[in-house]
């Protein structure tokens, strides 16, 4: 089955990356240097579950590289990338997720989510992110794997409080209102 794309997802990517940007100020420092937990996470994964792969992965990756260029003067590549890779994660199981039917919100498919979600943070930023950190910026491993190891566990917690309850609330809000339109 071929995906859907069509001009929802090019809004969802329009205000997706828009938010994502917006909210690049909005940083809890943890122990790590430059390392911080970020709400914009919690919001490029309820998109990639929504609206899919495309969506989350461009959103990740459009969202960081102007956030960074924005507020900081520079992108960080290797940290771009990673964020994309959650992004598009996410977002190849959004059918399964089954938020726009109304499915989200059982322990089972909350827990599938996060699943997931921890899988693919896990890959983008213990894996992706440190070794990308090395080959483009020539960084020292243990300060990558460190900051890698702290934004892994911090986007984990902000997707799955944050990015859970943003799909509970939609699946049940997208569901009355698609079936008032059905009846309608």
């Amino acid at each position: 089955m071929k995906p859907k794309f069509g001009i929802k997802e090019v809004v969802a990517i329009g205000i997706g990356t828009a938010l994502f940007v917006a909210l690049t100020e909005i940083q809890i420092p943890t122990p790590i240097p430059n390392t911080y937990l970020q709400p914009r996470m919690a919001i490029m994964a309820f998109l990639a579950a929504v609206f899919g792969p495309l969506v989350g992965g461009v959103v990740g990756v459009l969202g960081h590289a102007l956030g960074d260029a924005m507020f900081y003067g520079s992108v960080w590549w290797s940290w771009v990338f990673p964020d994309g890779v959650v992004g598009l994660a996410i977002g190849l199981f959004a059918a399964k997720y089954a938020i726009k039917e109304g499915g989200f919100g059982g322990g089972k498919m909350i827990a599938f989510f996060n699943i997931v979600q921890a899988a693919a943070n896990g890959v983008a930023w213990i894996l992706v992110a440190p070794f990308l950190d090395i080959l483009i910026y020539a960084e020292p491993a243990s300060k990558v794997f460190a900051q890698g190891a702290w934004a892994c566990v911090g986007n984990i917690i902000i997707i799955g409080i944050l990015g859970t309850l943003l799909c509970v609330g939609y699946s049940a809000i997208g569901a009355k209102s698609s079936s008032l339109t059905k009846e309608d």
